[in-house]
């Protein structure tokens, strides 16, 4: 699953049992409740309406906050074990936009590939690509930007997730860290990533700071998370909007002022022709479209990305340098 700082501290906190849906076959959910301040800048925040999670079958209340317009599930569900379960990595649970188990049998005929490539151009384009550079991806899920980066380029890449999948992707020789390996690992990385995990987070300050405190001085945090800021107005129908796994979203005022709370020098850029071969994934995962071929190959990348870009303004999200 996601690795989120707060999940042991999530777990021990009071929380209250929902009454389950009808026909849904689980004795109840464990709800927590994340106040109404904003847990960015402390801000009193405001209601943003209420979603439906379609996959718990119960409400969800959001907030906005007005200062750094960070927005949050007020009462997410907490079950991790049951939210991030096998049916989840295989596209059967919470999120069926995803299918890690078919990217980990098949990392060649996934089209998860076009993403690999494409954070591994944008990062070049950060940084260069020097030999040896010292890579974490932090919430790999079942590590394919691990294997795909130490398979294709010269650097030392490593993962860090606490999913289901962990254990099988170290017998394949992925190299997956464990929490207590991360605890030694303070300022050893060149390069952290996080693609699409900081909206999984109760707590993104303590993961931002966890991620600085394993950086060196000078080094790049490059992440990937929805922009909320299209969508400020109309919250509950934004297609990004999962609340049972997505529990935060931001715009990128709010990554500013979170990463400038913990230890980073936000930085924005100009979209290049890396971030737009990047995005062709995110096409084809709108299309549900999983596997590669000779089409998906053939597509332009550039103009895809582009379109999409324009719409949704991934590329306005901020990088983080290590202060």
């Amino acid at each position: 699953m996601p690795p989120d700082p707060m999940k042991d501290v999530a777990e021990s906190e009071p929380g209250h049992r929902a009454e389950p849906a009808a026909g849904r076959p689980r004795e109840g959910l464990t709800i927590g409740d994340r106040g109404t301040d904003c847990p960015i800048c402390e801000e009193a925040s405001d209601p943003a309406g209420v979603v439906h999670g379609s996959f718990s079958k119960r409400d969800y209340h959001m907030r906005r906050c007005p200062a750094c317009h960070f927005v949050f599930i007020v009462d997410p569900w907490l079950d991790f074990e049951l939210i991030y379960d096998d049916a989840y990595y295989e596209g059967r649970g919470a999120d069926p936009n995803v299918d890690y188990r078919f990217e980990f049998e098949h990392p060649d005929r996934t089209t998860r590939i076009y993403e690999w490539q494409g954070i591994s151009d944008v990062i070049d384009e950060y940084v260069g690509r020097p030999r040896g550079l010292r890579w974490l991806d932090y919430g790999c899920g079942s590590g394919g930007l691990v294997r795909y980066l130490n398979e294709n380029t010269s650097v030392a890449a490593y993962g860090f997730d606490t999913s289901s999948m962990v254990e099988q992707a170290r017998a394949r020789g992925i190299p997956i860290l464990s929490e207590h390996d991360l605890e030694e690992r303070t300022e050893t990385f060149d390069v952290v990533t996080a693609i699409e995990v900081i909206e999984h987070s109760l707590d993104p300050l303590a993961m931002l700071r966890q991620i600085r405190r394993l950086l060196r001085p000078g080094g790049l945090f490059f992440l990937t998370t929805g922009n909320s800021q299209p969508h400020a107005h109309k919250l509950t129908r934004w297609t990004y909007v999962t609340p049972e796994v997505h529990m935060s979203y931001f715009e990128p005022l709010t990554l500013e002022v979170a990463m400038s709370k913990t230890g980073f020098r936000p930085e924005r850029r100009p979209r290049g022709l890396a971030f737009d071969r990047m995005l062709r994934y995110n096409v084809l995962c709108y299309l549900n479209i999983r596997r590669r071929s000779r089409l998906t190959d053939a597509l332009p990348a550039a103009a895809l990305g582009a379109v999409v870009d324009r719409i949704r303004r991934h590329s306005e999200q901020p990088v983080g340098w290590a202060q």
